[in-house]
């Protein structure tokens, strides 16, 4: 679990602080509207025919209010019972209809739309992998979670049952019009006018809600992220027993997001008053008109009932319109933060990283290298060395010295701000990332495994590796020891992170994961310093083994990988301050022997001649 998590708080401030997100911001309907037509356009001619069907269904559903002077002037009024039966049939006819293209536009654009979820989910899923590690040191992965999985959900109301209303509603309310001007204008006038404030009122409150919506999705995504981080770190909360100290985090972001759906709630209320209101006037209005109407007699009693029945045609649309604008608002505002996302350069488009590489020899060199992650803030400073090829480097010093950013370098996951970091005389600043990272291997401290089979997290490195390469891997590095016990073998599930298995099963797993995927670059970030004394003694063999004829780089390891170091670089405040094999520095009397000594204790020194004994540095985070 992250330090984030460890420091649990209260405070809101701190909940925002944590949640690392994009900065706040309206959503601009130039920029979401093009991407909207990006995602429609492969299905545009589904959309289209779904469009007709909504036509056909909608002028289907408008035979029985149609049929409704017809009715009351022909049958019942002047008694024509035989034009009852084919009115009857015609009504069932159109209700059939109705009901046929509305289960075909369900099969056809609902279908379609988590279609469109699940595209939509893949593409971001595969952009943010994409993204450089300063973009994941800046936000919450609970945060990210969100976005890919929660974000995206509003995509339905787009081509799915959003549009089937919105469309089918206009539709509608645009052929119910039609009817009521033929049958009487001077009404159809009076309500349209009245409709018409109502919808300048309804575009104003659904500008004003539209932020709110998008400020829901960020507060969820905060307080989802908060949770996975909780509940992935549940063993350090009950360790410290901060279970009531994680509840008023969680609580704190719950009354966040209480707070938001109160203010739409208090706008979609509003709305609904002012809908309530509008139905009232137009009704009264009717009543009034066409009750006058009818006792001038310029219009029929069936008229009448006909021109009540369509106008609920016209109206009821208009405010359904309503609800269905608050649902777009809010698919919006969810995907203008997916918009967002995926706007964010992925380090594999930089137009510099153009060099393609075959099978790199593994000469390593920096070359006058400083670098900082914030200005005015060095954190490297002058860094030249070199590894040539089959050799190993050595890094130590103590904490925040710079170890793990010259590693960062090394694995390219930042660029220098001055001088080169070189692959066999190549600039790694122009080598293309896929060429690079996939002849590199990293073993951590904390070993992460997925959870899956011990198989899964070893073949993870080379998923097309054979049986007889999976075999071997799992042998050099002992992991045939634990795994042959277990009823179900190689297929046994390890849980999340691994956490069936022992700390040194995990490490002896992350081993074989390196064997098997052949880098020749390797990377040993603190790979033993946590076990004991016994399981370091059986994953010795595999890294040693592993180390052969490859560039290794090792942070703060045990004295017998320091021992057969080509070279040690002591780094301290960001620059090389000693360099050698341990007999010489430790002969030297400088820095790296103040940290031997320190280790070890001054009487030890006594009875153990250089080269002998552990030497644990504590690593920067």
């Amino acid at each position: 679990m992250s330090a984030k998590a460890e420091r649990s708080t209260s405070s809101r401030g701190a909940m925002r602080a944590a949640a690392g997100d994009m900065p706040k911001r309206k959503p601009k309907m130039k920029k979401v509207l093009p991407e909207i037509w990006r995602l429609v356009r492969p299905r545009r001619w589904l959309i289209l025919f779904g469009l007709i069907l909504t036509a056909v269904s909608r002028a289907a559903g408008l035979v029985l209010p149609l049929s409704t002077k017809y009715f009351i002037d022909t049958v019942l009024t002047h008694h024509h019972v035989e034009k009852l039966l084919p009115l009857v049939i015609a009504v069932f006819a159109a209700t059939v209809v109705q009901a046929f293209t509305s289960f075909a536009l369900t099969q056809l654009l609902s279908k379609a739309a988590q279609r469109m979820i699940a595209d939509l989910r893949m593409q971001v899923q595969e952009h943010v992998g994409r993204l450089p590690v300063r973009f994941y040191d800046d936000n919450r992965t609970g945060v990210l979670v969100s976005r890919i999985m929660t974000d995206v959900e509003g995509v339905r109301n787009l081509i799915g049952t959003g549009l089937v209303e919105l469309v089918g509603g206009l539709l509608t309310a645009a052929m119910a019009f039609v009817v009521l001007i033929r049958v009487s204008h001077k009404m159809t006038f009076m309500v349209f006018g009245v409709l018409l404030i109502f919808g300048l009122v309804l575009q104003y409150a659904l500008r004003t809600i539209r932020p709110i919506f998008r400020e829901r999705t960020k507060i969820n995504a905060e307080v989802s992220g908060r949770l996975t981080e909780s509940l992935g770190g549940v063993r350090v909360i009950k360790g410290y027993h901060a279970e009531q100290r994680e509840s008023a985090v969680f609580a704190e972001g719950v009354k966040r997001l209480l707070e938001n759906v109160m203010k739409t709630l208090t706008g979609t209320s509003a709305l609904s008053l002012v809908s309530t209101g509008i139905m009232g006037i137009v009704g009264a209005l009717v009543m009034l008109v066409g009750g006058h109407e009818v006792l001038a007699g310029r219009m029929t009693t069936g008229g009448y009932f006909q021109y009540t029945a369509m106008l609920a045609f016209m109206i009821m649309p208009v405010f359904q319109i309503a609800n269905i604008g608050t649902q777009l608002t809010e698919s919006v505002a969810g995907l203008d933060r997916t918009i967002e996302l995926l706007g964010e350069s992925d380090e594999f488009s930089d137009p510099e990283r153009t060099e393609r590489l075959g099978t790199i020899q593994g000469d390593v060199v920096f070359d006058r290298v400083e670098f900082a992650y914030e200005p005015d803030k060095p954190v490297l400073r002058g860094i030249s060395f070199e590894s040539r090829p089959g050799t190993v480097t050595a890094l130590v010093g103590s904490s925040g010295s710079g170890k793990s950013t010259i590693i960062s370098l090394i694995c390219a996951f930042h660029k220098p701000n001055t001088g080169q970091v070189r692959i066999d005389d190549v600039d790694l600043a122009t080598i293309r990332l896929d060429d690079y990272r996939s002849q590199l291997g990293v073993v951590l401290q904390e070993s992460f495994l997925f959870d899956g089979s011990i198989r899964d997290n070893v073949l993870f490195s080379n998923p097309g590796a054979t049986e007889e390469d999976f075999l071997s891997a799992c042998r050099i590095a002992r992991v045939d020891e634990f795994a042959e016990r277990f009823p179900e073998r190689y297929d046994t599930i390890v849980g999340e992170r691994g956490v069936k298995l022992s700390g040194g099963q995990r490490q002896r797993l992350s081993i074989a994961r390196a064997i098997l995927a052949n880098p020749r670059i390797l990377i040993l970030d603190e790979a033993t310093s946590s076990l004991d004394s016994e399981s370091e003694a059986m994953i010795q063999q595999g890294l040693n083994f592993l180390m052969q004829g490859r560039t290794t780089f090792v942070i703060a390891h045990r004295l017998s990988t320091i021992r057969r170091a080509d070279q040690i670089l002591v780094v301290e405040a960001g620059e090389i301050i000693e360099r050698g094999t341990h007999d010489s520095l430790y002969a030297l009397g400088g820095r790296y022997h103040d940290l031997y000594t320190r280790q070890h204790g001054l009487d030890q020194n006594l009875f153990l001649a250089p080269g002998e004994g552990d030497i644990v540095v504590e690593e920067a985070k």
